[in-house]
Parts: C-alpha cells; structure tokens; sequence
C-alpha cells in the first residue's frame, strides 16, 4: 500500500495515499481498534449537512476569510459527503472519544483534502476553514440532533403511517366479525376483531404523537456554542445563519438553541425522543404477540386469524409454518428497550460544560431508529398486511365462550350466572342448556335475551 505523509500539532503521520483523511483521523484509527462498531453513516450525512451550512454562515458574515472559492470547494465536498461517495473514507469506529472530536476532525479533513482535490491546490485547511467558527463540543451534539430529526421525520413517521393505514384498512375489512374477547390470557366478553385492530392502531398513532413533540427540541442546534458554550471565535450571529442554513439545507425548521451551555452539556432531548421510540417498542411487541397467538396452530392453537407462510419453519418437522416476522419484530422491540439503558445512563454523564459519552449515545439512538424503520416495514409488508380472519373460528369459539353468560346478569344476577357458568364447564354443555337445567330461565326466555354479537 502507497502512503503519504500529513502533519497536525503532534507530528507527521503516514496515511493511505488513497484516503483523503489526515493525520488526526490516521491518530484515532490507530488509537482506538476497539470493536467493529463504525460511527453511523447518519452521522456522517449529517456532518456534511453542517459543514456546509457552517461555510455559508460564515461566506454571509465574513466573506473575507471565507471567500466564494472556499466556499465553493467546501460545498461541492460536503455535497459527495452527503451524498455518500466518500464514506469509504470515515473509517472510525464509536469507540473513541466521548466528545466525537476524533469523527469532526474526520469530516474536517476528508472535506478539505478533497475539495483541495477538486480545487487542483492547497485551498482549504481542516481547521480554519472548514471548521470556522465551530469546536468538536457544538458540531457533534448539532450532528446528532441533524440525524435524530432525519432518521424519525424521514424514516421511521412514514414507515409508521404506512402501518396505521394498513390497519384501518383492516378495520374496515372486519367490522362485521365478532369473536370472542381475552384478558388475562382467559375468555372475556366479545368484541369486534376491528376494534381489536382499532386497538393495535392505537398504539402506533400514540406514540408518534410522542414523537412529534419531541421534535421541537430536537431541532434546537448547539452549533455556535463552540467550546465551552460562549460561542468563543464564532462571529456575532453566526449561531443563527448557520441554523438558518442547516434548515434550508434539510428541509426542515431547526433553530439555534438560545442556552449553549445547556446544549452542549445536556442530551435531554434524546433521552425524550428515544422514550417515545421505547414506547412504540412496547407497543410493537404487543402487537406481534397477539398476532402471533391469534394465529396458534393451525389446529392446536387459537387459529382465529391466518398471515402470510413466508418461509419453511423447522429443519426437521415437514410442513412447519412458523411467525417469523412477529419474532423479527419481537427481537427488534427487545434491542430498542435495551438502548434505551444506554442511551439514559449516556445522557446522565454531562459533567461541568460537556457531555462525553456522545458517540455510544448516538450509536445507540440511531441503531434504534433504523431498527424500528425496518422491522414495521419488514413487518406490516410480510405480516401485517396480509392477515385474513378466519371467521368460522372466531364464531365457534365465541360461541364456545363461557363468559357470555355476561349478558345474562341483568335477567338472572350475577350469582346465578356465575352457577350458571360453573354447571356449563363442569358438564361440558351450553350456557342454554345450564341456565335452563337450574331453572334461570326457560328456553324461549334464554333465546330472546341471549345475542352475542350484540354485546360488542
């Protein structure tokens, strides 16, 4: 392999000729071979997003220093960050320092060597110019917010509101059916399979209501903070220009945070929007468990709904059909309930003006994110969308149900009701044939005050 040599305060460094990262990217990767865990691409869009809104920041207020030529060469590297031809060259991994400056000085100096490239001279330095104005403590916390309101607004909403209409549709596919209702894992009174899924759909609108108001604080940039939050060797106004810029940049309203201190320190916003996906996590194991119960069998089980067969379900039981996406689903719930430890216990370590236990933060938020994006894509296109009720089942077993001796109480009291459910079971006959055995009510009287598709 072919090196060259790049310099930085401490000394030269030997770094692959064909890498366009320096020697403080060349110090940490050879300083931290901790793990396989790559500093997420997110982060790196993100990082190209800023620095470019940095530049135009910076281009408004102080064109002498960054002059158009700077900023175009800025611009177009930051534009192949972006798009994401240059991840090749962010080669470090989350196990580095908890500031993240190791991964800004990444971006700083992959975005100036290659806009040197493209500018065909020495034009851009890793430090005065492309991290004008900004110290590793305000980028890394603005990255991960950038990231953050990406992967929730851009990824894991519409993934949400896909499944939220895949179940209406389901809603109104069933609101005929009435099946017996089940708590306590035990028989319950009846309810319409729609508004069993009514329920499931509720459980995703609620927590992207969740997600939504965490949102605007979410939007709240530490850029401009610099190093300790004074906003030291950043102009007057640049705090604003550069939210203004990372707005248009994105599409969407960030504004500056007003407390810098509080910024760069707190990672309370996070920990909020991370709560909200911990919440449809749970949300989403609810549901994967009740379809996959509701799909038992297919004749030893519950048996009342069918969902796709996708695949062969055991090595040695020919025929075996298992619900494999609600395991995926499951198993996706169960990591993000974990990162979530991770994520608090990161946040809780702000110590005086920074935050250093960022990098892990944000590894575990966006892993969380992208896991959630794809398992109720996964889920609603394998599963959820193809889910039919079998409606003889759902009769039969309601029909079945010992606890439709319910309607009963207002006609015979629920003491004699609950006999009445007692005989039936202990017999092995129908709730008409008990309530008449003990002579509640006749069978005429029984017929006419006995409709269980009208309890739900």
């Amino acid at each position: 392999m072919d090196y060259r040599v790049e310099r930085d305060s401490m000394g030269e460094m030997r770094v692959p000729a064909d890498r366009y990262w320096g020697a403080q990217t060349q110090r940490s990767y050879q300083n931290f071979k901790i793990g396989g865990e790559r500093m997420p691409l997110e982060i790196v869009r993100a990082f190209g997003v800023l620095k470019k809104a940095a530049a135009i920041a910076n281009h408004a207020i102080q064109p002498r220093r960054m002059t158009d030529e700077k900023l175009s060469a800025i611009s177009a590297a930051c534009d192949a960050v972006i798009a994401g031809a240059l991840d090749d060259h962010f080669p470090l991994v989350v196990w580095q320092t908890g500031s993240g400056t190791q991964s800004n000085m990444n971006a700083n100096e992959v975005i100036a060597n290659y806009g040197n490239a493209l500018a065909g001279k020495k034009l851009l330095h890793p430090n005065d110019d492309v991290n004008m104005s900004q110290s590793s403590n305000d980028t890394f916390p603005t990255a991960m917010h950038i990231a953050a309101v990406t992967a929730i607004v851009d990824g894991l909403m519409p993934e949400m509101d896909r499944f939220i209409e895949t179940l209406k549709r389901l809603e109104a596919e069933n609101g005929d059916v009435v099946k017996s209702g089940r708590t306590h894992l035990q028989d319950a009174v009846p309810i319409r399979f729609s508004q069993e899924i009514l329920g499931w759909r509720g459980l995703i609108e609620a927590p992207k209501e969740m997600l939504l108001s965490a949102l605007p604080q979410l939007k709240k940039l530490a850029l401009g903070g610099t190093a300790v939050g004074t906003g030291l060797n950043a102009p007057a106004g640049f705090d604003v220009e550069v939210a203004k810029a990372v707005s248009a940049l994105t599409g969407k309203d960030f504004v500056t945070d007003a407390n810098k201190f509080h910024a760069l320190t707190a990672k309370d916003a996070l920990v909020f929007a991370h709560g909200a996906m911990k919440a449809l996590a749970a949300n989403l194991m609810k549901i994967a468990n009740d379809v996959r119960w509701l799909a038992s069998g297919p004749r030893c089980g519950l048996g009342e709904i069918r969902i796709p067969e996708n695949e062969p379900g055991s090595s040695i039981m020919p025929g075996k059909v298992n619900p494999t996406q609600c395991e995926a689903m499951t198993m996706v719930a169960v990591q993000v309930m974990g990162n979530d430890v991770a994520v608090g216990l990161a946040a809780s370590q702000g110590n005086f003006e920074l935050n250093v236990f960022m990098p892990v933060l944000i590894y575990n938020f966006l892993q969380s994110a992208r896991l959630l994006t794809d398992g109720l894509r996964s889920f609603n296109d394998l599963c959820v969308s193809g889910i039919t009720a079998d409606r003889e089942k759902m009769r039969s077993n309601l029909y079945n149900s010992l606890m439709l001796v319910t309607a009963l109480n207002p006609h015979i009291g629920y003491d004699n009701a609950a006999r009445t459910a007692k005989l039936a079971y202990a017999e092995n006959i129908s709730l008409k044939e008990a309530c008449v055995k003990l002579g509640f009510l006749t069978a005429e009287q029984f017929d006419e005050v006995f409709h269980p598709e009208r309890m739900a």
